[in-house]
């Protein structure tokens, strides 16, 4: 594993444990070169995941992009890093727990404003607003009404 602080490629594993419920096996590294440490995760490789999107077109399911969403919803809000981690994770796990080799977007949405609401109203009426795209005041409203 290359160190990311410095590019060396000789690290040593320090300490190895199961995480994510036993889904992934997180390594304490250390470079062997300048001596600091990072932490990495091994997943199982499972079978490649295709979201159908709005339009019809398929595209390679992409984790990032529900990180982006998600981080984007939070901003500002009383939400550790933990715990958009770990709602990342549910939503991943939900995903892949399906089976499905082709999954439509708005599933996946559905998904994510799911595990939101538990998480935090305000970002997930964010994310709503932009998911569903909210063209006025009314429809925000609606949308806040069903969480009260």
């Amino acid at each position: 594993m290359k160190c990311p602080y410095c590019g060396t490629k000789d690290t040593k594993v320090i300490d190895s444990r199961p995480a994510n419920e036993n889904n992934s096996i997180r390594r304490r590294r250390q470079c062997e070169k300048c001596n600091k440490r990072f932490t990495t995760y091994e997943k199982v490789e499972t079978i490649p995941l295709i979201v159908i999107k709005k339009d019809e077109s398929r595209v390679p399911y992409d984790r990032t992009k529900i990180e982006s969403g998600i981080l984007k919803s939070c901003h500002k809000r009383p939400i550790s890093a933990k715990q958009i981690s770990d709602t990342i994770d549910e939503i991943e796990t939900e995903i892949f727990n399906k089976e499905e080799r082709e999954i439509p977007a708005s599933v996946i949405g559905e998904i994510v404003m799911d595990k939101l609401q538990a998480l935090d109203p305000v970002a997930y009426v964010r994310f709503a607003s932009v998911y569903r795209e909210f063209k006025d005041i009314n429809t925000f409203l609606q949308e806040i009404k069903k969480i009260l």
